[in-house]
């Protein structure tokens, strides 16, 4: 084939969507690349106010948490105290009742007051520390040997010129223990929750002591 014979194919001139969409392909590079921190790719510094106030409340709940269940707690205890010590100022304003403890007040103190006893005398106070039972009785020789090992001591126990009754009952009940009569006394102590009974009698008539207890249970 010559070269007249070959077919001549005219240069075609660039198109303009070609160009066009070249320009675009470059421009839109930079442009994306350029406009992302404004579109909210990075994350803004939080406000400092919000911050500290934000921390102020939380540290006001913490106290709000600690604080009143504590402050509850002191006021129920000093209530308590109050409480225990009007209770024991009423008995001693009232004093020592003319009668026998229920049956269950002698069992849970502990107190076999003989059947024979006479001229009995008790009453109870009780508090948030312990409860406490005050008991005056006159009785026999053996009723005395039946109430201590009713109790589970005896007569040997018992200190000549002994008092075991504190200051304190003694101001609560006003039992006299001066001198000029034959006292003898023992604390007959158990383990909580059983009362420990602190016992002092009058043996200036061994044949009829008159016997005064103070028996203390701890809650």
């Amino acid at each position: 084939m010559t070269a007249a014979e070959h077919h001549i194919v005219p240069r075609q001139p660039p198109s303009s969507g070609s160009s066009g969409s070249a320009g675009s392909s470059d421009s839109t590079g930079p442009t994306g690349s350029a406009g992302a921190p404004g579109d909210g790719g990075g994350t803004p510094p939080q406000d400092r106010r919000r911050v500290i106030r934000r921390r102020l409340i939380t540290l006001t709940i913490i106290v709000l948490l600690i604080g009143i269940p504590a402050g509850y707690l002191v006021i129920s205890a000093g209530q308590s105290r109050r409480s225990g010590k009007d209770k024991e100022a009423e008995a001693a304003a009232q004093g020592l009742r003319e009668d026998w403890p229920s049956g269950m007040q002698r069992r849970i103190f502990e107190l076999p007051i003989p059947g024979n006893a006479i001229g009995v005398q008790y009453y109870e106070t009780n508090n948030w520390k312990a409860s406490r039972m005050y008991v005056k009785f006159r009785t026999t020789s053996a009723g005395l040997d039946r109430f201590l090992s009713g109790m589970g001591t005896g007569r040997a126990a018992l200190e000549t010129g002994k008092v075991t009754i504190g200051e304190r009952d003694i101001k609560i009940t006003g039992w006299y223990f001066g001198p000029g009569v034959d006292w003898a006394g023992t604390v007959h102590k158990n383990k909580d929750p059983r009362p420990t009974q602190n016992i002092t009698v009058n043996m200036t008539d061994p044949a009829a002591p008159v016997v005064y207890v103070v028996s203390a249970a701890t809650p």
